[in-house]
């Protein structure tokens, strides 16, 4: 609490600073509502008639593992604060009981549309190809006769009823499981004297270890489930021998599941991260979803047990737990019903005849993911491993997963002999467990594995390779904006950066030693780092354009990050826009700006895109005056990225890279299907787009584009379509071209 208090005390003073430049509370959208919305437009997609229909049923999924998330961490946080008496939680001047009653009102009419499109809208179409989520009820005699068999010899043996009476305490419901409520009365009459009237008994759905979705004999063509909770409420009778049912439904809990940990006190790290994550299956609930045919009395005690509020309550007349859809749509195998299967085309810069350290000394590379493949990044790290020359590896990661190839190269790296050094993030949420696993192992091989800063997150995304070469030592380098993990690299978009220029070397292996050891932050040659000097980079860009402006030169500014919401880089922004800087932002998630408002931000328009593909990478255009400048970063436009992580900002240098990230932007700023407009209420705009425009879906466009080089031996800047600018939301025309000398945009 005391945390939280000083907290408020430094954000009070920041406010205080900004309201100097005339930028005030009223000017900041909140960042748990802004997030919110960005899950809106997740949830739009599932409404989206163009998207193919177990698509749309997996952004459903997406929409409420997502929401999840949101419950555990951030409505868990702005509780905490309410708790500790704080009275605003952030630049928009909300006091957190405000800001709780907003996303409450917010969250429950979401929930409400997600409802009511998978019945209304999914349901129906699923079932006019086929597919089809029986109840008991509406059950063929064979179906009835599989499920009873099914039931009594795989589902029965692995229920464990728990019971809630004076002689049994209640029970522990696990996060994010599906729980039966069973009321219960005893079948004999001559009992109920000596027994109450009603026993309440609670049974986990144990949809983690057996399909949530059970397929039943169907016809050909015919593709039948029925739920495995509505299977174990048909049976429950069997459980409860003696007793008559009166009541059954389903709950589901949703718990705190931030891992707190004291650093300063933590004499093993690792060991206290481990016992945070086992704490974090015990927190205090944050949420309760469940059947509107709960009996209010078995209600009552939920509320009363789970100490929770009517706003925490989440009650529905069908489904519940929509996350378990993932299994859903895994158990179709329906090509026609899905997305065309996409395979990231190999990088056209990696020529594959000798190794990849020929290629990066020959020109920098930039590979752009999903597009291109991830396998030059495993390969530079395996090649690494294997080759004599090397002799030195170091590497940070944030995210690695439990099969990851890159952890394995690192530990047959140090298994060869090689200085193997990796910074392990322990605390990056939800992957600790992977982490912990992958630390002991590289540990047991050898490597130097350090777990980070105190107080600070390691969240950049670099490699160092050190190899002799002749009389020389050179040092190759990637740098990246999305994890060292093959598999959410076929789902994210990011960029990676290979080099081998010096100074660029000699800044990553003095960024290592200030992680590895001790060292205080040098003047670095191209790079910027968090919590240094990474803002003061930023503020200082951002200043240019504005001097560029009030000497009547053009400025401009075109900034994709996936969040927005650090106070003092939005004001910078206002200001610019008032000074006449364009500025167009590609904001996925939270954008705490108010875009579009008249002697505020004018200058300034947002836009959000979700698509097939999470949009993951940071990228950052600067006119400067005609000679324009192109940075990557790890890090996001949050103070926490900026003040509590260790964060990695680079520029491009080689300019024949420039034409590809110019393409890049230009095609996300002209996308007019799957972007939004943000509204400066922070709502989702649909994009006007008049009559006999050409659509624009980038995502796609870029897809395309990436197997037309692959057959072509093409170059990512070479790429060139003639597109009309698309409006802003008042239908004034905005400058959506870079004002650069490069392709016009991105071939379809």
């Amino acid at each position: 609490m005391a945390a939280a208090r000083q907290e408020h005390r430094s954000r009070q003073t920041l406010i205080k600073a900004l309201a100097k430049d005339g930028i005030l509370y009223e000017h900041f959208n909140n960042r748990e509502l802004s997030w919110l919305e960005f899950n809106a437009r997740v949830l739009e997609e599932a409404q989206d008639c163009s998207v193919p229909l177990l698509e749309r049923i997996k952004f459903l999924a997406i929409f409420s593992s997502n929401l999840d998330e949101f419950f555990m961490i951030r409505v868990a946080g702005v509780k905490h604060q309410i708790s500790a008496g704080v009275e605003e939680t952030g630049a928009d001047g909300l006091p957190p009981q405000q800001v709780m009653d907003a996303i409450s009102k917010r969250c429950h009419e979401l929930t409400a549309l997600q409802h009511n499109i998978f019945t209304d809208e999914l349901q129906p179409e699923l079932e006019k190809h086929g597919i089809r989520i029986l109840t008991p009820t509406t059950l063929s005699k064979s179906q009835r006769e599989f499920l009873r068999q099914y039931f009594r010899s795989t589902i029965f043996p692995l229920l464990t009823p728990l019971a809630l009476d004076p002689s049994h305490p209640f029970p522990y419901l696990s996060n994010k499981m599906l729980c039966l409520v069973v009321q219960l009365k005893p079948a004999n009459d001559e009992r109920k004297s000596l027994i109450p009237f009603s026993n309440t008994a609670f049974i986990h759905v144990p949809s983690t270890v057996v399909s949530r979705f059970i397929r039943l004999p169907s016809e050909s063509g015919k593709h039948e489930f029925i739920l495995l909770d509505d299977t174990i409420a048909a049976y429950v009778h069997e459980i409860f021998v003696g007793y008559e049912v009166v009541g059954c439904s389903a709950v589901r809990i949703t718990r705190d599941s931030d891992v707190l940990i004291d650093e300063d006190n933590a004499a093993d790290l690792l060991k206290m991260i481990e016992e945070g994550v086992r704490s974090r299956r015990k927190g205090a609930a944050v949420r309760l979803q469940y059947h509107a045919a709960l009996q209010a009395e078995a209600l009552e005690v939920l509320v009363d047990e789970l100490d929770l509020r009517e706003s925490d309550l989440y009650a529905t007349d069908d489904f519940i737990a929509f996350a378990d859809l993932f299994q859903f749509y895994n158990a179709l195998d329906l090509p026609e019903l899905k997305d065309a299967p996409f395979i990231p085309q190999p990088s056209l810069s990696f020529k594959g005849t000798d190794h990849v350290f020929s290629d990066i000394r020959e020109h920098d590379i930039l590979i752009h993911h999903p597009y291109e493949s991830f396998d030059p990044v495993i390969r530079f790290v395996r090649e690494a491993a294997d080759d004599p020359k090397v002799l030195a590896i170091k590497m940070t990661l944030y995210r690695t997963g439990t099969a990851s190839p890159i952890a394995q190269m690192l530990e047959h790296a140090a298994l060869n002999g090689k200085q193997v050094a990796v910074l392990m993030e322990l605390k990056a949420r939800f992957d600790e467990e992977a982490n912990i696993f992958w630390s002991r192992r590289l540990v047991a091989a050898g490597a130097h594995v350090i777990y980070g800063l105190v107080g600070l997150k390691t969240h950049c995304k670099c490699a160092l390779v050190v190899r002799r070469e002749g009389s020389l030592i050179r040092r190759y380098v990637h740098l990246g904006t999305g994890n060292y993990n093959d598999r959410t690299a076929r789902l994210y978009g990011d960029f990676g950066y290979f080099t081998c220029e010096e100074k660029f070397g000699e800044d990553v292996t003095n960024l290592f030693n200030i992680i590895t050891g001790y060292a205080r932050p040098p003047a670095f040659h191209h790079v910027e780092i968090a919590p240094t000097g990474l803002r003061n980079k930023l503020l200082g860009l951002i200043r240019r354009e504005i001097e560029h402006a009030s000497a009547g030169k053009p400025a401009r500014m075109v900034l994709k990050l996936n969040n927005l919401q650090d106070p003092t880089l939005i004001a910078e922004l206002y200001v610019a826009s008032r000074a006449g800087v364009k500025i167009d932002l590609i904001v996925r998630a939270v954008c705490c700006i108010k875009p579009g408002v008249p002697g505020l931000s004018e200058n300034i328009r947002a836009i959000r895109i979700v698509d097939r593909f999470l949009e993951h990478a940071r990228v950052f255009y600067f006119h400067n005056g005609g000679a324009p400048e192109f940075y990557l970063a790890s890090a996001d436009w949050m103070q926490r990225n900026l003040d509590s992580r260790i964060e990695l900002l680079f520029p491009i240098l080689d300019k024949r890279l420039y034409a590809e990230l110019e393409n890049f932007l230009q095609l996300q700023l002209l996308d007019n299907e799957k972007a939004r407009l943000i509204g400066p209420d922070g709502r989702n705009v649909r994009i006007a787009v008049p009559k006999g425009t050409p659509r624009i879906r980038s995502q796609e466009v870029l897809a395309a584009a990436a197997a037309n080089l692959a057959a072509n031996n093409g170059a990512w800047g070479n790429l060139k379509i003639e597109v009309p600018v698309p409006s802003a939301a008042d239908a004034k025309p905005h400058p959506a071209r870079i004002e650069m000398k490069a392709a016009e945009a991105v071939a379809s």
